[in-house]
């Protein structure tokens, strides 16, 4: 298994430093990562840095919390896509899907997957904050809006990924969608689990100390 092909090399902290987005960069680069995934303020220079490289420039998008307006939404995906990015996370809005107004959730996905033009959508269910019917309904919504991927969590809430919410993720998307685990994967174990559980990628702040451990 390749397990470089499957992080998205991540750094979403709020003191990110140029420094740093650089140096993330370079490593996805080196290790052959699937992406790096960074807040919409770095897209230009991550395109710029990853011109020519194999490496997809992945973006968060209404992170981490989803609560604001899809108008809102949409223009930040569009205008990341127009900077350089491949890919856009978003998050749903959790709120809209516990007050069951689904018509509002898929409309707000459907809206940033049309502004993202020919880039890969990612839609962030943070399945912590929900039950079993709403991890569900989420991912439904999100296939029937285009989505590309389904995401277990933004890693910025009580908990990250778990190989069930994985499981659980794959088993209602079926092969409509990919799968990407977030959130609390550290160790090459933890990572190779939930591929096996059915995600496509993962998204690892560690993907270094993973790869090491693969080896």
């Amino acid at each position: 298994m390749n397990i470089a092909s499957y992080i998205d090399h991540t750094i979403l902290a709020a003191d990110a430093t140029q420094d740093k987005i650089e140096k993330l960069c370079q490593e996805a680069k080196e290790w052959h990562f699937a992406s790096v995934c960074v807040n919409t303020c770095w897209t230009k220079l991550c395109a710029e840095l990853l011109k020519g490289s194999g490496v997809n420039v992945c973006v968060v998008v209404g992170f981490p919390l989803g609560a604001m307006s899809t108008e809102a939404k949409a223009f930040e995906a569009k205008k990341a896509v127009e900077d350089g990015a491949t890919e856009v996370d978003m998050v749903i809005n959790i709120g809209w899907l516990k007050d069951h107004k689904d018509s509002l959730v898929e409309e707000d996905i459907r809206q940033v997957k049309k502004a993202c033009g020919k880039a890969h959508l990612k839609v962030i269910i943070e399945a912590c904050l929900l039950t079993e019917e709403e991890k569900v309904r989420a991912c439904k919504l999100s296939v029937a809006a285009g989505a590309d991927f389904v995401k277990t969590s933004t890693g910025f809430s009580k908990s990250g990924a778990t190989v069930e919410d994985v499981a659980l993720m794959r088993k209602t998307v079926g092969k409509a969608a990919q799968v990407k685990a977030a959130g609390g994967i550290r160790d090459y174990k933890t990572a190779k689990a939930m591929i096996e559980a059915g995600a496509d990628r993962l998204g690892c702040s560690a993907g270094i100390a993973i790869v090491q451990g693969a080896e």
